[in-house]
């Protein structure tokens, strides 16, 4: 199927929020080449995290053919959870998948933006090709944007609004060619985008992506953003923080609305993580941040570590969420090997497929 030679914003599409009713989730299935630690661990909680997500909605796992014998060894496929073959070189789904669009009528349509691994870093061809893939599948509607965009660094509030970082975005090993006035442009041209809001990064310890926005900063409503602060000034991302915050509240959406903030003030990080192929254990810091968690219908899938600080984290997500049930899910391995529950998912919205 050829890319329709428009734009969506010319045909009347915009890109929804994450919190927008799903038609279903995408999740990739973790492979070899791509897990630093352990990718029995990273299997199993992708397992759990497919099964905790079925009984909201359906899920599509996402693997390569030779890997389609170790998914049955994991999950039950059927009832709300299903399998697509395709080629993947890496299970970061948030970040080189697809990204869609909607009219406003149900009518869905598929955006699929170029991905270069994270700055030239991985192997990404065959992960580039996977909007074209699942956009085949569907029968779907696909619009191809000329620039580089990954899932995992940016929201929106399905209002024009798009927050990001400038870390991420305007990052030289992106979008080298295009000013920050262009990309904006074309924000607007394939999402609908009428105001960028452009934090300074995300957490330190995100090196690989280059401080995608999923770990510090969320739409929960338009005009209502969740956002990771740092109390502790010990904390290397005190002063990020800091700055986020300062921009956010000077900023208006595309309304012209000042933000509700609310405060994230808590980070848990791993303490001691045991290897399963060799039984030693390691001291690891790794971040597993609330904020990159998972609006799906009617739950919110959210990381944790099973520590003190869920028990401070929940009041205030139940407080921001109180519609939604809230559903754990362990998310060690994806914090060690550099992402959480919001990089390996990635939202397909309710409605009528476009053709």
């Amino acid at each position: 199927m050829s890319p329709t030679p428009s734009t969506p914003f010319l045909d009347g599409l915009t890109m929804p929020p994450r919190y927008a009713p799903h038609e279903r989730t995408y999740i990739s299935w973790p492979l070899e080449v791509a897990y630093r630690w352990s990718l029995k661990e990273a299997r199993n909680e992708h397992a759990f995290l497919a099964k905790a997500i079925a009984p909201f909605e359906k899920v599509t796992i996402l693997a390569r053919p030779q890997d389609v014998a170790s998914v049955s060894e994991y999950l039950e496929i059927g009832g709300n959870i299903e399998l697509l073959e395709i080629p993947l070189d890496d299970a970061w789904i948030r970040d080189s998948g697809p990204i869609f669009v909607t009219d406003g009528k149900r009518g869905v349509a598929m955006v699929n933006f170029e991905f270069n691994g994270w700055g030239g870093r991985f192997a990404y061809e065959d992960c580039n090709d996977s909007p074209i893939r699942i956009a085949e599948w569907l029968g779907m509607r696909r619009y191809d944007a000329p620039f580089i965009l990954e899932g995992g660094g940016f929201t929106v509030d399905g209002e024009g609004t798009f927050i990001t970082t400038e870390q991420f975005l305007l990052n030289p090993n992106r979008n080298a060619k295009m000013s920050r006035e262009e990309i904006e442009s074309g924000l607007h041209d394939y999402l609908g985008i009428d105001q960028v809001i452009w934090l300074k990064g995300g957490l330190i310890e995100d090196e690989h992506t280059d401080g995608h926005s999923d770990n510090v900063v969320q739409f929960v409503a338009p005009g209502v953003a969740l956002l990771q602060t740092m109390p502790n000034r010990d904390n290397p991302n005190f002063e990020l923080c800091k700055e986020n915050l300062r921009r956010l509240r000077e900023a208006r959406d595309a309304k012209g609305r000042k933000f509700e903030i609310i405060e994230m003030p808590i980070l848990p990080y791993t303490k001691e993580i045991v290897n399963p192929n060799t039984g030693s254990s390691q001291p690891a810091r790794y971040p597993v941040p609330y904020v990159n968690y998972y609006q799906v219908n009617d739950a919110l899938i959210v990381p944790m570590l099973g520590g003190p600080e869920d028990e401070a984290a929940l009041p205030i997500l139940e407080k921001l969420h109180p519609e939604r049930k809230i559903v754990p899910v362990p998310s060690t391995a994806m914090a060690a090997d550099g992402g959480g529950v919001g990089c390996v998912t990635q939202q397909q919205p309710a409605g009528e497929t476009l053709q």
